[in-house]
């Protein structure tokens, strides 16, 4: 059997982040083309990390500049390494690359971290993320890893497009694996709660992430007050975990903004609500919260970054107001100014024609764009491709070559130096 080992960041949380659930889809990926799984991490359990055991995949702890990793590796061998983001890549890709020179390098980059970052300091300089700095020393990190690794999972076409155009990356190193969504039948469609027995908005979004806490702050201070106006016995919900104190003191009844923190099953907030408010301004990937609603029938407003990656770019710049947007087939509200916010929030929320419209188009978006079945074969052709042919993919990818003996070399001085200071 084939051994896949994955070096995780974190042990997944698939209740609280979508890169949680992004993780467990991975993982029965590589299980149905059967591979025997691996998950080393240097974190620990938390309350919210899924169990592993009962999924087959072996739960192994490993410390940071530590021998007890080279003989851990050296000792299962895997044919495939897949690291959770570039930063787990830094940390342990010269290790594997020493102990085991032949074995697959997979980088799942989640989101492209520089970009998101790019994108948050473009907002703190309160300039347009259209013109954020991408070229940064994160980025330099970023694509350094990408470069480095055999094959990068990317979870938006329009990463990959940044990657391709703007950094020159050979589409040959690049794996477009969106996130995936499980499309609901007829049946299921029909037993969810409709139009009349829905009630209140709602948003979803773990909150380590930068982007969840600045949407929230959005729709305290700027938009649900409007909203409020118009639909004074309208409710916002508000879901997520690790809410730092500055959230949760926002909760105010008698306002209709309600902070109700963690839940352990997403459908529920969803089904439940009429519409889904997600005003992002920075980020970059593609958007669970965005995904889920579509799933669960919830029609969305959110902004052309919540949108990125789900909907075309021609489509973010055609959509219309939301008077007529029921005769395109978009189904995502598109609004990056407040005003316009608010219209299409009340119009979804008051519309009954336009609220089903919007949910029918959702369904068949999912269905189209992100169903697990349409990539699963793809993506065993592609690491079948890949392993067969690792020699000459390598060859023709000398730049990442490069980097990684340089890589080796300076990380693992440093990493004996650490590892002498510490048995002084």
């Amino acid at each position: 059997m084939k051994t896949l080992l994955i070096i995780g960041h974190h042990i997944p949380e698939p209740t609280t982040t979508a890169a949680g659930t992004r993780m467990l889809h991975l993982i029965g990926l590589f299980q149905r083309q059967g591979f025997e799984i691996t998950f080393a991490t240097t974190a620990s359990v938390s309350l919210k990390s899924v169990l592993l055991e009962p999924l087959d995949v072996l739960l192994v702890p490993i410390e940071l500049n530590k021998p007890s990793f080279d003989a851990f590796v050296n000792k299962l061998q895997p044919e495939v390494v897949l690291f959770d983001r570039f930063v787990t890549q830094e940390q342990f890709g010269w290790r594997v690359t020493e102990i085991c020179p032949n074995a697959l390098t997979i980088l799942d980059t989640e989101d492209l971290h520089f970009l998101r970052k790019a994108r948050q300091e473009a907002i703190k300089k309160e300039i347009p993320v259209t013109e954020a700095q991408v070229f940064t020393e994160t980025a330099k990190r970023e694509i350094a890893s990408i470069l480095r690794c055999d094959i990068t999972l990317l979870i938006s076409l329009v990463e990959v497009a940044l990657l391709r155009d703007t950094f020159n990356i050979d589409e040959q190193l690049l794996c477009y694996l969106p996130l995936f969504a499980n499309s609901l039948s007829e049946e299921e469609k029909n037993v969810l709660p409709k139009f009349e027995e829905r009630d209140g908005f709602m948003t979803i979004g773990n909150f380590l992430h930068a982007p969840n806490v600045d949407s929230v702050r959005q729709l305290k201070n700027d938009i649900w007050p409007k909203i409020r106006q118009q639909l004074p016995k309208a409710t916002l919900s508000i879901y997520g975990n690790y809410a730092p104190q500055q959230i949760q003191e926002m909760h105010n009844p008698k306002e209709g903004f309600l902070i109700k923190g963690w839940v352990s099953n997403a459908e529920e907030p969803f089904i439940s609500a009429k519409v889904c408010l997600a005003p992002l301004r920075f980020g970059a990937g593609i958007k669970g919260k965005v995904i889920d609603a579509l799933t669960f029938g919830t029609p969305v407003i959110t902004t052309k970054i919540g949108a990125e990656g789900i909907i075309s770019e021609i489509e973010t710049k055609t959509e219309t107001d939301c008077e007529s947007s029921g005769e395109n087939d978009v189904p995502i509200a598109i609004a990056d100014t407040t005003a316009d916010f608010v219209k299409k929030a009340i119009s979804f929320y008051t519309s009954k024609l336009l609220w089903e419209t919007k949910q029918e188009k959702g369904f068949v978006l999912v269905k189209e764009k992100f169903s697990e079945t349409d990539f699963e074969k793809l993506f065993q052709l592609f690491i079948n491709d890949r392993l067969q042919n690792l020699n000459t993919h390598r060859e023709q990818n000398f730049i990442g070559e490069i980097l990684k003996q340089q890589q080796f070399q300076a990380t693992k001085y440093l990493s004996k130096w650490i590892e002498g200071k510490a048995s002084q």
